[in-house]
């Protein structure tokens, strides 16, 4: 599978193609994703963050939507507020949950080893507050704003925290607004937090041998070189 990154801008001209001619194309909404066919040729193509729904942009074409990013690790969490593809507000969350010398959370260590000393204890009480905090700040931006998408990376182990927290998470875990982020976020800093904005605000094209005609198309009419398939009798 090759993945190809266009702008925003492209991703809107593609939106445009689409519209204009007789492609076949289906919405996965959780992965804000378009599977778009034509005959025997199939690709992938996730839009822009800011780009809600391909009918979302077809009636709103000069709207973008405002989206929150949530970015969990152990012990580092980001958290930001997003309009217009830029960044209103944001905060990073710190925790003690990380067992120093085996260089493990203390969540993955309770599974296996179970309850331990006092400084298991201080981690799994930080672990708690951590969660509680993520939350406290995610309640107040659903409460002051407009939220259209859910860009959400968070470990596996780490899910039944955030959702099971003291504090509640203003959204389910199935609300379709959620996007997982598609690429691994290895320190969640502020840094990471607007890279992650970067990506996200950049469609991404996914092709295998058997698409690349469809994908070489569509990448001819953005760029606004002669459309192939026009001269191709095959099509």
């Amino acid at each position: 599978m090759k993945i190809v990154l266009i702008t925003e801008a492209q991703s809107k001209t593609l939106l445009h193609l689409l519209r204009g001619n007789q492609f076949e194309y289906s919405f996965i909404e959780k992965k804000n994703q378009l599977e778009i066919s034509k005959d025997q040729a199939a690709i992938g193509f996730r839009l822009p963050i800011s780009i809600n729904s391909p009918d979302t942009f077809f009636n709103y074409p000069e709207d973008r939507a405002n989206y929150i990013l949530i970015l969990i690790r152990s012990g580092t969490a980001s958290v930001g507020y997003f309009e217009n593809g830029e960044n209103v507000n944001h905060k990073v969350f710190r925790a003690y949950m990380v067992r120093k010398k085996q260089g493990t959370s203390q969540i993955k260590y309770l599974k296996t080893k179970g309850k331990s000393r006092a400084g298991s204890r201080v981690r799994l009480a930080e672990t708690l507050e951590f969660f509680e905090e993520i939350n406290q700040k995610l309640n107040s931006y659903f409460m002051e704003y407009h939220v259209d998408r859910i860009g959400f990376s968070c470990p596996v182990t780490l899910i039944p925290y955030f959702f099971g927290s003291k504090v509640t998470t203003p959204f389910e875990k199935d609300d379709i607004r959620i996007m997982k982020v598609p690429k691994h976020v290895q320190n969640p800093n502020y840094e990471s937090l607007m890279e992650t904005n970067e990506f996200l605000l950049k469609g991404e094209l996914k092709y295998s041998d058997e698409g690349k005609d469809l994908f070489e198309y569509f990448m001819d009419a953005i760029m606004g070189i002669t459309n192939k398939f026009e001269e191709d009798e095959d099509w």
